[in-house]
């Protein structure tokens, strides 16, 4: 009798402290995933706080952008979301210098962008872009997959160079944009959104577009 409690007692100690390591086991999982899932929604939820904050910011910057429609220059194009230039600059078939009626309007359209973009708040993290956007018209006479209208890189290096005669035009005429505006000048050839079309609107293509968009960088959701 003494024997089998001299075995009994051991056994004991040994079956308590194996389900003792297999709960402090659970126990360690358990935190370890708990702590997994709250550092997730930690992290979750200031990536939602960015965002909404982006998005306010985002808000803000299209309300004081309103300030450019002007009939007299840009207006808002709804189908795109973009500002743009509210009169046509119609150039010669192949030709990239601008023409002598708009060199004016263009200039005065460029000085009332820049007390515009003046005018704005200036804030870290946010710049404007001001894309300047060259265009070229394809031949009417021929369907739009036809080899004469290959969007080819003579077509896009006119419509490019029609869009730098801008930005040239402004800088001779001591035009000159705060650090927070990026021009980029860009040509798309026979492409880009909001292209006239059909047989007589689409010689009207040979012009450029400026478009203002806001660029928004990194923002601490802690501030």
């Amino acid at each position: 009798m003494k024997q089998s409690k001299d075995f009994f007692w051991p056994s004991y100690v040994d079956l308590m402290t194996a389900l003792f390591l297999t709960m402090l086991v659970l126990f360690v999982l358990s935190y370890k995933l708990f702590q997994d899932k709250q550092s997730g929604l930690i992290a979750a939820n200031a990536q939602l706080k960015v965002q909404l904050k982006e998005k306010r910011k985002i808000d803000e910057i299209k309300e004081a952008l309103k300030r450019l429609e002007d009939p007299r220059y840009f207006v808002y194009n709804k189908d795109f979301k973009r500002y743009e230039l509210n009169f046509e600059v119609e150039f010669r078939p192949g030709r990239y210098e601008l023409p002598a009626a708009s060199r004016q309007p263009l200039i005065e359209a460029g000085r009332f962008l820049l007390r515009q973009m003046q005018s704005l708040k200036q804030e870290a993290g946010i710049q404007y872009l001001v894309l300047i956007e060259g265009r070229a018209a394809m031949d009417p006479r021929f369907p739009a997959d036809h080899p004469i209208n290959a969007d080819l890189q003579a077509v896009r290096q006119l419509s490019y160079n029609r869009a730098l005669a801008v930005l040239y035009l402004w800088r001779e005429a001591g035009i000159r944009f705060p650090r927070n505006v990026e021009l980029v000048p860009g040509g798309s050839g026979y492409r880009g959104a909001g292209r006239y079309t059909g047989f007589q609107r689409e010689q009207r293509n040979k012009r450029f577009i400026i478009q203002i968009q806001p660029k928004i960088g990194s923002l601490d959701a802690s501030r």
